[in-house]
């Protein structure tokens, strides 16, 4: 799983709602796909179900197959907040008990959002589970902003691998 997601090809004005980002994507599937990975296949454009006599509705709903998987796909416009993490445990665990097969593995969540909150996403374990945060950007930024992303990366993958050989050698 990338992050972020580059959907400028989607087109879309500088103010849109949910539905106007879902539609976009399924106008463009194709590039969409291509962003995502070579390896999806699309299921479900807000696929329906039903818990306890309400209804919820995954927005997409992926195969992946060399992971052998469903990823539900989540789409918020603003930033990552901890209830996403609630609702999308909800779906994964819906879809395991459903329409996962037998020979297919646990379903992976992944929410796309405007922005990431990074410690809401640290306290809440997320790396740990099967539900992923990637940002989206309809626009690509200016280089500038593009190399510091790039370095704030890279300082992040030091400091985990600095922190994994900690605790390798406690």
């Amino acid at each position: 799983f990338r992050d972020p997601y580059f959907l400028e090809f989607l087109g879309l004005s500088d103010s849109y709602s949910e539905k106007d980002l879902e539609s976009a994507i399924l106008a463009e599937l194709q590039q969409f796909i291509i962003e995502i990975g070579s390896d999806f296949a699309f299921l479900a454009r807000q696929k329906r179900i039903a818990i306890d006599n309400d209804d919820y509705y995954i927005d997409l709903l992926f195969y992946h197959r060399k992971l052998r998987r469903l990823i539900a796909i989540d789409l918020k416009l603003g930033k990552f907040e901890a209830a996403h993490k609630g609702q999308m445990e909800l779906y994964l665990a819906w879809l395991e008990k459903y329409e996962m097969a037998a020979q297919e593995n646990e379903p992976i969540g992944l929410i796309l959002c405007a922005t990431k909150n990074e410690e809401h996403i640290e306290l809440m374990q997320l790396e740990k589970s099967n539900i992923k945060v990637a940002e989206y950007l309809t626009q690509l930024p200016d280089m500038k902003l593009l190399e510091e992303k790039l370095h704030l990366s890279i300082e992040r993958a030091k400091n985990r691998l600095a922190q994994m050989e900690v605790n390798d050698h406690e």
